[in-house]
């Protein structure tokens, strides 16, 4: 369902603590019914496998959820699934057209060890979550940790590929989510900021802040990252038992305090790139909206994993 600037402009003006309270509470109540559907599901297997496209949130939200479940005294483990990347050999790795490595291949993914993981999970043996390190591009399995569920307790295992066939497929038993920054911004008719500009305002704040990543870069990375998501992603969503929209009505008039770095990136993108015009667009659309102040966003918002400061450790 579509925001309206006007409502958002408005209620940044009169009160914006308030707005920005009332939003959170609006997404505590999606991951309140989520977690519903969860323990629901919970005689089926223990196993939560939580899918969605780069900047989504899926790490807070796989975090809210843990918080909610183990309020509710179901004892939970959240795993990243960027630690079952295989060992990079750059001479099998999967490749885009242009010849780059494809990173956003599931084929980097060790399916068969996930496989296992999920199998002996539910039967309550002892596994051994690996660690991968990125620096090095490397599985790391002797800096692993042992986990075990016994009854009552729960996995949530977050990546962008949870739903893909040879993960969620071979455990339909499995329970699924999907997340992504869903709703658009209107005003009146007229389309003013895409959920999906969203999630690039996320991941080019996030990447600028903690990661080093240059926004330019970041900002050129975009076609690759969307023709990803359309290859590899969103042909599985269908899977998901349960969809939850990460997008908050406050969010973009935070990033419009990140809109001067964002201008000066988008242009030093080259014109050939594919989502050259777009970039133009998403940046010049915050100058619709009121911004609102970073140190107003509460410390557990999602939108601290991509501005920093907030109360989760990533």
């Amino acid at each position: 369902m579509p925001y309206q600037l006007n409502e958002i402009n408005d209620k940044l003006r009169k009160d914006p603590v308030a707005f920005l309270a009332e939003c959170d509470a609006h997404y505590q109540q999606r991951i309140n019914t989520a977690v519903d559907a969860i323990l629901a599901r919970m005689k089926d297997s223990p196993i939560v496998l939580l899918s969605g496209p780069s900047g989504s949130g899926k790490t807070t939200t796989a975090l809210k959820l843990e918080q909610e479940l183990e309020r509710r005294g179901v004892n939970t483990h959240t795993i990243s699934m960027d630690n079952y990347f295989k060992t990079l050999n750059r001479k099998t790795a999967p490749r885009t057209p242009e010849g780059d490595i494809d990173y956003e291949s599931p084929r980097l993914l060790d399916m068969d060890l996930l496989d296992e993981t999920f199998t002996k999970l539910s039967r309550g043996e002892w596994v051994v979550v690996p660690k991968f390190e990125f620096a090095r591009q490397m599985r790391n399995d002797s800096r692993g940790s042992l986990l075990k569920l016994d009854q009552n307790e729960i996995a949530i295992f977050e990546g962008i590929h949870a739903l893909n066939d040879d993960i969620a497929g071979r455990h339909p038993e499995a329970t699924t989510l999907y997340i992504s920054a869903r709703s658009n911004i209107l005003e009146g008719e007229t389309l003013r900021f895409k959920g999906t500009w969203m999630r690039l305002a996320r991941r080019a704040v996030r990447d600028f802040n903690f990661r080093g990543t240059d926004l330019g870069e970041t900002l050129s990375m975009w076609y690759n990252v969307r023709r990803g998501e359309k290859a590899y992603i969103s042909p599985f969503k269908g899977r998901a038992k349960i969809v939850i929209d990460s997008s908050l009505r406050y969010e973009v008039s935070v990033f419009a305090n990140y809109a001067a770095p964002l201008r000066q990136a988008v242009d030093l993108v080259l014109p050939e790139n594919a989502r050259y015009r777009e970039l133009h667009d998403l940046v010049s659309a915050f100058a619709y909206f009121e911004p609102v102040d970073p140190a107003l966003v509460a410390s557990d918002s999602l939108i601290r994993e991509f501005i920093g400061g907030g109360s989760y450790r990533y």
